[in-house]
């Protein structure tokens, strides 16, 4: 399908407050969308796939552009925050490294200047490349409806391609992430058909930090993107790592257990098997990454 010249006619509608935006959610239902970037929607819109009569811009509502850490509590990232800020803010950088190098992975500089957090994670594409990196932080969504607010483990929040926990009444408003562990390193490696701009073919994230409770001493979260309906967490790669003190032998096998919970698809990016290999090999990179960052080599 061609691209058209143009969006099609709608009202636009700046909210006010949040309750304004859960009652038009109830009252008009599919014909409303909201915006916060609106480099998918917008997209959508003019590509003929949506079509609201209302398009309602949650934007400028207080707290959804804000930044905040503390050290006891953690931080907090209103939903349209862009990917941009996410990338370059010195607290994310200074305690979440994993999660700015995935805000400055999606698309190109001049889109991330508009992509927003929320809506990267809202939307419930199997590709987004933060949700790997929020996936192993432990990150909650937070949404907003006619009860209050109410917060979603990451890991519960994607439930298919474009399906999420959010109910037609609610919207996202933040994401909290609680402060990292000590010592902590991450990566996330993305995998494109170019070096910027691209949808990811792959996308991982590796998380590590020392646990005297697990039986090697550590405990290495992994999440994938691009190879299942949702993003995911490589559950069984992370207890090899669990009960197998780190190295090659360790890392090799846990490799091996991600490209087997993954289950990816041919399509016009790659095929099904080229992903499932390269799960494996980026895997086994991130982890070497970590732990050398962890043994204080890098």
């Amino acid at each position: 399908m061609l691209p058209r010249s143009g969006l099609p006619r709608f009202d636009y509608v700046r909210a006010q407050d949040r309750d304004q935006v859960v009652r038009m959610l109830q009252e008009q239902g599919d014909h409303v969308r909201l915006m916060m970037g609106g480099t998918d929607l917008l997209v959508r819109m003019r590509d003929g796939a949506l079509h609201p009569k209302t398009v309602v811009d949650v934007k400028h509502l207080p707290g959804m552009r804000e930044i905040r850490f503390n050290p006891q509590t953690g931080l907090t990232l209103g939903a349209a925050v862009t990917m941009n800020v996410v990338a370059q803010h010195a607290d994310v950088r200074a305690h979440y490294p994993l999660l700015a190098q995935a805000a400055g992975s999606v698309a190109s500089y001049q889109v991330r200047n508009r992509a927003t957090l929320g809506g990267n994670l809202c939307n419930a594409s199997p590709a987004a490349d933060t949700a790997p990196a929020v996936l192993v932080l432990g990150g909650r969504i937070v949404l907003h409806g006619p009860a209050g607010e109410r917060e979603v483990p990451a890991d519960q929040f994607f439930l298919g391609p474009g399906k999420s926990a959010r109910h037609a009444d609610e919207f996202v408003t933040a994401v909290r992430i609680a402060p990292p562990p000590a010592k902590a390193a991450g990566r996330y490696l993305k995998l494109g058909r170019n070096r910027a701009g691209d949808l990811a073919v792959v996308g991982m994230a590796v998380f590590g930090f020392p646990d005297p409770a697990a039986a090697s001493g550590y405990r290495f979260r992994i999440a994938l993107a691009s190879v299942a309906p949702v993003p995911m967490r490589a559950l069984q790669a992370e207890e090899v790592l669990a009960h197998h003190a780190p190295g090659e032998q360790a890392f090799a096998q846990a490799a091996e257990k991600a490209a087997e919970a993954c289950a990816p698809i041919d399509d016009v990016r790659a095929s099904a098997a080229y992903r499932k290999a390269m799960v494996r090999n980026l895997t086994l990179r991130g982890l070497q990454e970590v732990w050398a960052e962890l043994r204080g080599t890098r």
